[in-house]
């Protein structure tokens, strides 16, 4: 079905306005990997608010990986953190959430938007929509995050917990375009295994106008504290390969992604323009026998 909404989360053309001042007064800060991102009102219902997001932090921060395990624990949370020997690893830039968070950060006409209030968001399948709403329909990718920790030498992180989230295979988003407003698929929470992964069974994402294909996640400490988009500690988005992107839209489902993928590239893009190296998933499979993807997702914990 085509997509209704006409505006997106990170849509690539936007005018030169407040949003523009920021982004050329922030663009002089020495430590940023890349200026503020852009903010610009979406097309949602008059209650609808959006929050400031910048992105930044790049990857500047890295570490070699020795064999190192800890615990921490903050308040009554407490946090074990295991061993990786995989060389080195450098802080995942972050990026915005966009305007389809789901996360507490703002409104529908419904309300405010929070998926992560719902019973059962923590879950692995994230294909059907909680209750009695429909199953979101496209070539399947089971896709594995893995948390890893600068600060202490590249060791991987149990027992955080990471928001996944991404549009359908036309392109929409549940709890915000209009014609699935009622649904939530596509968005769902895991915690980190011992060996610092997350695990969700989904779909392969559309391609919209004007973005490259991607899915948004954030890290939260805790499940525990994975309630609102106030608790969390990193916000970014991931891709895939464009051969991979082309080999999937070119069955049933993503008729419209043909096109949008043939305007758009990573260099063009606004979020992926300022290098993909860590955030380009890696990826194996068939559209026939569905995809497996992983990606290492490095914070300074």
């Amino acid at each position: 079905m085509p997509a209704t909404h006409t505006q997106h989360d990170d849509d690539h053309d936007h005018d030169q306005g407040l949003a523009h001042d920021l982004q050329t007064l922030l663009s002089r800060q020495p430590d940023r990997r890349s200026a503020l991102r852009w903010l610009a009102l979406g097309t949602l219902a008059p209650a609808s608010a959006f929050s400031l997001v910048g992105c930044g932090g790049g990857g500047d921060d890295s570490s070699t990986a020795t064999t190192t395990t800890g615990t921490t624990t903050t308040g009554t949370t407490t946090t074990t953190t295991t061993t990786t020997s995989s060389g080195t690893c450098s802080v995942i830039p972050e990026e915005t959430a966009g305007h389809y968070p789901g996360d507490g950060s703002n409104s529908t006409s419904a309300g405010v938007a929070n998926a992560l209030l719902l019973t059962g968001i923590v879950r692995s399948d994230i294909t059907t929509s909680i209750g009695s709403g429909d199953t979101a329909t496209g070539v399947p990718l089971t896709i594995t995050l893995k948390l890893l920790n600068t600060s202490a030498s590249c060791a991987t992180l149990a027992g955080y917990a990471i928001y996944l989230w991404h549009c359908t295979a036309d392109g929409e988003y549940s709890m915000y375009s209009s014609d699935i407003a009622d649904q939530n698929y596509l968005r769902g929470v895991q915690e980190t295994d011992a060996n610092g992964e997350a695990t969700f069974t989904t779909i392969f994402p559309g391609c919209y106008s004007g973005r490259m294909p991607h899915m948004h996640f954030e890290v939260y400490p805790s499940l525990a504290l994975a309630t609102t988009a106030a608790n969390k500690v990193k916000t970014s988005q991931l891709s895939f390969p464009v051969a991979t992107c082309s080999e999937v839209y070119a069955s049933s489902g993503y008729e419209a992604s043909v096109s949008n993928l043939a305007r758009i590239s990573f260099a063009s893009d606004n979020v992926f323009s300022d290098g993909t190296s860590l955030q380009i998933a890696t990826i194996s499979g068939s559209v026939s026998a569905g995809y497996t993807a992983s990606l290492d997702v490095a914070i300074a914990a």
